[in-house]
């Protein structure tokens, strides 16, 4: 796909994501959603403290409803992950895909639910800073001619890899016990074994692996699994509070025309409270356009 106009994009088909589209569609807007898989919602077994439900539905349904009628007003329902979203310089938020290439629009929306955390790996918190990292878009030029590895081995792993390709000195990808979904290119070793430690002293300086194996680096990308509203937000250069992306009382965050909705926010983790964050996020990201 080629880059796309559209007026509003919004990453992640939740609650939030999807009461934000509803009424951003029916204010008369392009809008694009984005998601891969149906998150926290899809694996609940039964909600039934909703209002208006004659009774308990499964957490997957309330989802598939939700994106059915996002999708009955025009709505533009990508399944697809994002790697990154940029602010470019025209104001206009690029967002790029795993499968469909990018899409761009004028207003953007982080709804992904909660930032992943980090993996509970030994000495992973106290490197924070000092050698580990979530953002090669961030911090690979801190890292060029050293010895790095990227963890994890999905799409985004991949793309916190090409971002190190043209600095580091030696990338190795560790994939914490999984095979690679990708085919790394020859110059980026890759190990399967699981990290079980990070250790250094005022900086990181290795990692011991299972089965006694060892790993010199002087910095670890964590890339497990997708990036959450946290990581795309760490790249826009936004303030991130205990994890969660900071906004106003509209939804807005520091960045003009972007705003975050839902768990990734830091609010009461219930549908009702990602479904109102999203309506007030929808009906600021109309102002924002309309103006």
């Amino acid at each position: 796909m080629e880059p796309t106009d559209f007026d509003a994009l919004i990453v992640g088909h939740g609650p939030a994501g999807c009461s934000a589209a509803l009424y951003l569609c029916r204010a008369g807007m392009r809008v694009a959603v984005i998601g891969k898989d149906r998150g926290a919602l899809g694996r609940a077994e039964l909600i039934g403290n909703y209002y208006g439900l004659p009774q308990p539905v499964r957490g997957s349904d309330l989802v598939s409803i939700g994106r059915q009628q996002c999708k009955e007003l025009g709505a533009r329902m990508l399944k697809d992950e994002v790697l990154a979203l940029e602010w470019r310089e025209d104001g206009v938020y690029e967002a790029t895909l795993a499968e469909s290439g990018a899409v761009s629009a004028k207003a953007a929306l982080l709804a992904t639910g909660k930032t992943r955390r980090a993996p509970n790996i030994e000495g992973i918190r106290e490197f924070e800073g000092k050698g580990v990292s979530y953002c090669a878009v961030c911090d690979a030029f801190l890292y060029r001619g050293r010895e790095v590895a990227v963890l994890g081995g999905g799409a985004y792993a991949k793309h916190e890899m090409e971002e190190l390709l043209p600095l580091a000195k030696k990338i190795t990808l560790l994939t914490h016990g999984a095979e690679p979904e990708f085919d790394p290119p020859g110059e980026v070793a890759v190990q399967t074994a699981k990290l079980l430690r990070l250790h250094g002293g005022e900086l990181l300086t290795g990692a011991e692996l299972e089965g006694g194996l060892t790993q010199p680096l002087q910095g670890l990308f964590v890339a497990l699994g997708a990036a959450s509203a946290g990581d795309l937000a760490r790249k826009l250069g936004l303030p991130l509070k205990d994890g969660a992306v900071e906004v106003n009382a509209a939804q807005e965050t520091t960045l003009p025309g972007l705003f975050a909705a839902g768990d990734c926010t830091g609010s009461f983790a219930q549908v009702a409270f990602a479904v109102a964050e999203g309506a007030r996020a929808g009906m600021g990201m109309i102002q924002f356009l309309r103006n």
